[in-house]
């Protein structure tokens, strides 16, 4: 007799979790969900000349700064001056130590007197052969000699008293004066430094016209810039301002900062628009024709900037563009676009090319279909507790 046949204990464990698995996947192959949409936000491309507003922040600077220096070498013994004085023309800002230029003083005087002895010499034995000559009692060569001697005398003494008043002149020039009216804004050089002519000791700014000076990146603005009419006002007290024009574009770039310089003339300049002063202005430099973008609608095909365009069926395409220059929160592209296509500035980090899309307000932009995630959710298999078996 055959005895009846029992079933293993593995078997038995093993049945209710095949079991669960074949029911699982039969709920994943009835129920499959449908992939979200992705919803974006459109731009429709309206090419125009861009004009942006710039915010610049700059000082007020004199029109004209002259650099004060010595016209002679020395040592600095005195100061008089320091930054931010008031000073007249011709007031004594600092001197050097005289010594030097008061002995060559001295030595062109001594030089002068004794060029003044030999010329009434000079003059007394001419004198003398003038009268003798009449009366033969010298010959016409002795006068003549006597008379060479006279003209050569005089000259030495011009000469003398030339070098006596260039002297003098170097010791005036050991007092450092203003060359005019108007403000220390920069000091060079201290007591007991020993300087050589024309290096600069003070930068005087001078009274009178007054700009306003910005440093500005190449970038922002080209030279239609000038004679732009702009108004510049205290930082902090907008009510105080003064109207100006830009008067001139350095066309250099400062290789320490990168930027340009931009000068704005001033009229009527308030009183408390004083040298040193921060002010600001709003420029509007032309920036040139294009589309103004966000930066959200930028992307990149391979190293080229790029953006998504949506045909009339909604499937989006990568499309090359150029001449793309940057603002605060924008991008203005010059080429590759043109009017009435429409360009993806909001949704676009996840598409792919030929993706069928949704257009949408903008406050549901890159945002999934929220019914289709619902239906997704409820189309998913309840979990079982492990070891249950599902009611047939």
């Amino acid at each position: 007799m055959i005895p009846p046949h029992t079933p293993s204990p593995m078997n038995t464990r093993m049945a209710p979790g095949l079991l669960l698995a074949a029911v699982l996947l039969a709920g994943c192959q009835e129920h499959e969900a449908p992939k979200p949409v992705q919803r974006v936000l459109v731009q429709s491309i309206e090419a125009a000349d861009f004009s942006a507003e710039v915010r610049l922040t700059g000082d007020i600077q004199a029109r004209v700064e002259a650099q004060q220096a010595f016209r002679v070498g020395g040592k600095i013994i005195e100061r008089l001056a320091d930054v931010g004085d008031q000073v007249k023309a011709q007031q004594v800002l600092a001197r050097l130590d005289p010594q030097e230029q008061l002995s060559n003083l001295d030595t062109a005087n001594a030089a002068v007197e004794a060029q003044r002895a030999q010329l009434k010499e000079a003059e007394l034995n001419f004198e003398r052969q003038r009268k003798l000559l009449p009366k033969g009692y010298t010959s016409q060569s002795e006068f003549d000699q006597a008379q060479a001697q006279l003209r050569a005398t005089r000259s030495a003494l011009e000469a003398a008293e030339a070098q006596a008043a260039n002297a003098r002149d170097m010791l005036a020039y050991t007092e450092l004066k203003a060359s005019a009216d108007g403000v220390i804004t920069t000091r060079h050089a201290e007591v007991g430094q020993v300087v050589q002519a024309t290096v600069p000791i003070f930068t005087l700014a001078r009274e009178g016209e007054r700009d306003a000076v910005f440093n500005v990146y190449e970038s922002l603005f080209d030279q239609q810039l000038e004679s732009q009419d702009v108004v510049v006002a205290l930082l902090g007290q907008p009510d105080i301002s003064a109207k100006g024009q830009v008067r001139e574009i350095t066309p250099t770039i400062d290789p320490q900062s990168g930027t340009l310089k931009v000068k704005v003339a001033l009229e009527q300049v308030p009183p408390q628009m004083n040298l040193g002063a921060v002010v600001t202005t709003l420029l509007r430099p032309r920036s040139g024709d294009g589309v103004l973008l966000p930066w959200s609608a930028l992307s990149k095909s391979g190293r080229q900037p790029a953006v998504w365009l949506v045909d009339t069926e909604q499937r989006v395409s990568l499309h090359k563009v150029g001449a793309v220059r940057y603002a605060s929160g924008k991008v203005l592209v010059g080429k590759g676009l043109e009017a009435g296509q429409k360009v993806v500035i909001a949704g676009g980090q996840l598409l792919h090319p030929g993706q069928r899309v949704e257009i949408a307000r903008a406050e549901q932009a890159a945002e999934p279909d929220k019914a289709a995630a619902v239906r997704e959710d409820q189309a998913a298999p309840q979990p079982q507790v492990e070891g249950s078996v599902p009611h047939e």
